[in-house]
C-alpha cells in the first residue's frame, strides 16, 4: 500500500472515529477542506506540516497516523475477556460500540434459579436476543415471554426488562444492542 493510501484510510477511519466532518475537521487542523477532501482521498501528497496539524486536531501521534491499516479482523476469544459477573448471572463483553460500531454485542450466561432485571439502555436502542442453550422467561412491557434454544427475540431497548432462568440447566445466550444514532 502506498503512504498517500495508508494515510488517506487512516484519516477517514480517525475522522469518522470522532464523529468530525471534513469541515470541522478543517477548521480544528487550519488547513482547507479541499486539501483534507484530497488527502482522504488519496489524490494529494500532504506535505509534513500538514500532517502534523491533521494529528494534532485530531490528538494521535504521527507515527499512528502513517501506522499502516490492519484490516478488519478482530479476533475475540472469551477466555481473554473480563466478565462482568453479578451473582449467577454472568456477561462477557465481546464488542463495544465506538465510532466505527452502533452496536454492542454480549454472550449472557445465567445460571439456574437466576433473575436479573436491566431498567433499560439509551434512548433509540433496540435488544436482540438469540438463545444458545436453555430455556428463560423474558418479561417486558409487563408481558413475560418464553424463549428456548435457538429462539430470537427483539424489543425496545429503553423498555426495562427481566431475564428469567427458572430450570435446572444453564442458560446462555448472545445479545446485541444496536443504537440508532
Amino acid at each position: 500500500m502506498e503512504i498517500n493510501e495508508i494515510i488517506a484510510v487512516n484519516l477517514r477511519r480517525l475522522r469518522e472515529e470522532r464523529n468530525l466532518s471534513l469541515g470541522q475537521l478543517a477548521e480544528l487542523a487550519g488547513v482547507s477542506k479541499v486539501m483534507l477532501s484530497q488527502v482522504e482521498k488519496g489524490a494529494s501528497n500532504p506535505t509534513i506540516n500538514t500532517i502534523w496539524k491533521i494529528t494534532d486536531a485530531l490528538q494521535v501521534t504521527y507515527a499512528d497516523f502513517l501506522e499502516c491499516p490492519h484490516g478488519n479482523v478482530i479476533h475475540v476469544k472469551k477466555e481473554n475477556i473480563q466478565s462482568m459477573d453479578e451473582d449467577k448471572y454472568h456477561i462477557f463483553s465481546y464488542y463495544k460500540r465506538d465510532g466505527n460500531r452502533n452496536f454492542e454485542l454480549y454472550q449472557i450466561e445465567m445460571e439456574p434459579d437466576c433473575e436479573h432485571t436491566s431498567i433499560g439502555h439509551l434512548k433509540e436502542s433496540t435488544e436482540y436476543i438469540m438463545m444458545v442453550e436453555g430455556e428463560m422467561e423474558l418479561e417486558v412491557n409487563g408481558k413475560t415471554h418464553t424463549l428456548c434454544k435457538d429462539d430470537g427475540f427483539c424489543f425496545d431497548g429503553m423498555a426495562p426488562h427481566t431475564y428469567r432462568n427458572t430450570k435446572a440447566q444453564q442458560v446462555k445466550m448472545v445479545m446485541i444492542i444496536s443504537y440508532k444514532s
